[in-house]
Formats: structure tokens, sequence, C-alpha cells
């Protein structure tokens, strides 16, 4: 990342720590890293967050307070609750990967070690340094707004995670699996009116994902070409394909390749307004967001990231 850095202010840090990220991987890695951002020599205090309402009260709370920092430990989630208390704020923001998927971390630059992330965090806290990325603002019609990160899918991706959403079995990740291989026997074009800045494009689509950063679930470069710090969102669609061309696209994902095919376009623009004929629900950093329409703008440098 690039930006040029602005200072963090002198006060106590905040840290919100999910202990089931990860599938409880790391429930026993907290008291590590709070010592070491005590090393930075400020006060910290970790915030109440048994439930996301919680969680999400204690973030506003600790802004309002006058926290000079907010460290999230956990993975997109945790990230996303936080940016809610801290986008468009003075207040320095850093996230500890450790969740399943820390997209929004990794792509912005922090370690995925998340002791190596929390010495990135601690060194910038010392040096009262942050960096400026951007961040995307939904907005919809019945709805206050919210931020995100990483990725905005309004397509298979976000049909897969509502349907493995209301599924009760299987357990863990083999409840997405079962999830794709149902919605992928129901897949059919759907009519989209997406506007880039203004400008109204009527396509048939299987996924729309709009970009502050490149990757979601966990590694997927879905917007290879996002840069979270060029004021820009990236659109990527992938139109009218079949079951086996899906299929045959999505490892491709993972290396951001799947833009090369003739039947997927990028575009970039600064407003994002996407509706459907349907009624589309849309996830953004892997957290339910709600049906289409939904607007979404860059805002460059919202947050002020501890790197």
């Amino acid at each position: 990342m690039g930006s040029a850095a602005v200072p963090v202010g002198d006060g106590p840090v905040a840290v919100l720590a999910n202990p089931t990220a990860g599938r409880g991987r790391y429930a026993d890695l907290l008291p590590a890293v709070l010592e070491r951002l005590g090393a930075a020599g400020r006060p910290v205090r970790v915030l109440e967050a048994r439930t996301a309402a919680q969680a999400q009260a204690g973030c506003h709370a600790a802004v309002a307070d006058g926290v000079a920092a907010l460290v999230a430990v956990g993975g997109d989630g945790t990230v996303h609750l936080a940016l809610q208390a801290v986008a468009g704020t003075p207040v320095g923001f850093g996230p500890v990967p450790v969740g399943t998927g820390n997209d929004f971390a990794l792509e912005t630059g922090f370690p995925a070690d998340p002791i190596a992330a929390t010495d990135v965090i601690t060194d910038a806290l010392r040096a009262g340094r942050a960096r400026p990325v951007d961040l995307a603002r939904m907005t919809g019609p019945d709805a206050p707004p919210r931020w995100y990160g990483a990725v905005l899918g309004a397509g298979f991706d976000a049909i897969v995670n509502e349907r493995a959403n209301r599924m009760r079995w299987p357990r863990g990740p083999l409840r997405y699996d079962l999830a794709i291989l149902v919605e992928l026997a129901r897949l059919r074009p759907r009519a989209y009116t997406v506007r880039l800045d203004g400008v109204a494009h009527e396509i048939e689509a299987v996924l729309v994902a709009v970009g502050n950063c490149a990757s979601y679930g966990g590694g997927m470069r879905i917007c290879p070409a996002a840069d979270p710090t060029d004021g820009l969102l990236d659109v990527v669609v992938a139109g009218a394909v079949g079951r086996g061309t899906l299929m045959r696209i999505k490892p491709q994902v993972y290396r951001g390749t799947h833009v090369d095919h003739p039947l997927v376009h990028a575009y970039r623009a600064r407003t994002v307004e996407i509706s459907a004929a349907e009624g589309i629900v849309c996830y953004a950093d892997g957290e339910r967001i709600g049906p289409l329409p939904v607007t979404v703008d860059a805002v460059p440098g919202a947050v002020r990231l501890l790197r």
C-alpha cells in the first residue's frame, strides 16, 4: 500500500476479539496479542463481545469514548463489525488475521501470521502512525449505510451463502460444499441493471462482484485488479455461463485469471448501483447485507490502518 502516513492519537487501544474465529484455533492467542500491543505503551482494553450486536455496540462506544485505535482479532466478519465504528473517523485500525477468511487484512498488507501482524500494529502504535486506505460504503432503500473492506457479491456466490446459512446439516465447510452442488443444479443467468457512475448496463449474469480489494472467501481473487488506494471500485461480471463453464472458471479465480474468459467482464467506477428483477440477497466481507437494490460508493482514505 503506497498511501502516505498520517498521525494516530496518543489515547488507549480497544481490542475486539472473536473467540470462535478460525473455528477456535486461536482462542489461546489473545494473551500474546494483548501483551505485544501493551508494549506500545498505551492502555489496552478488551471489549465485551459475546454476540455480534454486543461487539458492534462495544466498538461504537469505544470510538465515542475517544480510543486512539481499535484492533480486531478475527476474520473478515470481525473486521466488518469493527469497520462500522472506525470508518470515516481518525481512529487507527489494525486487523489481526485469525479467521477462516482474512482477505481484508492480507490484501491491505498485513502478514498472514497473527503474531507478526500484531507486531506490525504495535510498531505503528509506538510510532503514532497509520496509513489511509479506501472502503466501500453501501446504501439501500430501507437500511442505514454500511461499510465493507473486501468484496460485495450479488450472484451465485451470494446465493450459495444464503443456501448454506439456511441449512442445518452438515456442519462446517461441508455445508458450503453441499450448498454449491444444490445451487449449481439450479444455476441460471439472472437479469441485472448495473449502473457504473450513472451509466446503465442491462446484463444477464450468474455473478456480480464489487471489489474494494481483490479477494474474498479466503483468497479467491474475484476482482484481481482491485486496489484499495485508488479511489475506485472494481466490478467483475460473469455473464450467461453454464454449469460446466462456471466449474472450469472457478479454480482460475484463485489466480485471478478468470477475467480472461470472454464471458467475464471487468469494469471500474466510483459509484456502482445494482438492481435485479428478482430478490437476490447480497453479501459483503462474507456477511449478509440484504436484498438488492444496493448502491456502493468508493470512499477514499476512509480507514486508517496501523501499519
